[in-house]
Formats: C-alpha cells, sequence, structure tokens
C-alpha cells in the first residue's frame, strides 16, 4: 500500500511540475505579445526562439479563428485555453493523487 501511495505522490508531483512548465510557457507567450508590439530583430536569438516556441500553437488557432484585421486575439485564446488545462485538469489531478496517497498512507500506518 505504501509503494502505490508514493507512486501516487510522484505522479502529482508531475503533474505539478507539468503546471509549473505551462506556467513558463505563459511568460513566453506574453513576451512574444510584447515583441510583436516593438518589431524587434526576428534574427535575435532570443527573439528567434520565442517566436519558434509560440508560433506553431498560435497559427492552430489562428486557423480556426475569424479575420479581426490588424487585432490579433489568438494569444488571448492560447492563455484562456492553458488557465483551463491548469486548473481543471492538473489542479483536480493534483488535488486528486495528493488526497489518494495520504488516504493510502494513512491506512497503512
Amino acid at each position: 500500500m505504501i509503494l502505490l501511495a508514493n507512486i501516487l505522490l510522484a505522479l502529482a508531483k508531475i503533474v505539478e511540475l507539468a503546471s509549473g512548465l505551462l506556467t513558463i510557457y505563459k511568460y513566453i507567450l506574453l513576451a512574444s505579445v510584447v515583441i510583436s508590439w516593438i518589431n524587434a530583430d526576428p534574427y535575435n536569438p532570443i527573439v528567434n526562439f520565442i517566436y519558434r516556441v509560440t508560433e506553431p500553437a498560435l497559427t492552430r488557432i489562428r486557423r480556426h479563428m475569424p479575420s479581426t484585421g490588424m487585432i490579433d486575439l489568438s494569444p488571448l485564446v492560447l492563455f484562456a485555453l492553458i488557465y483551463l488545462v491548469q486548473i481543471i485538469v492538473f489542479d483536480t489531478a493534483y488535488t486528486y493523487l495528493m488526497l489518494l496517497s495520504n488516504q493510502m498512507k494513512g491506512q497503512a500506518i
């Protein structure tokens, strides 16, 4: 029982790590939005990295959105999707796994 409880605890920590990685991606997405406003040098390695990381997801979202002219709403949609995944999927999974792990450890003692 303790082994299964520790496995569930490890899974909870992996879920927490994935949520943290999505938070980092949100900051990179925010940097992409700011860079698009100031017209930074596209040959700069940092700017190039930010665009390479964010553009695949933004392109997929733009394909399914109606044209809004000069305003690009795809970063807002991606922010909303990331928040939904973090709150609904990751927080729920983390809470459930931690609760189950603690219950199993309590029963084993």
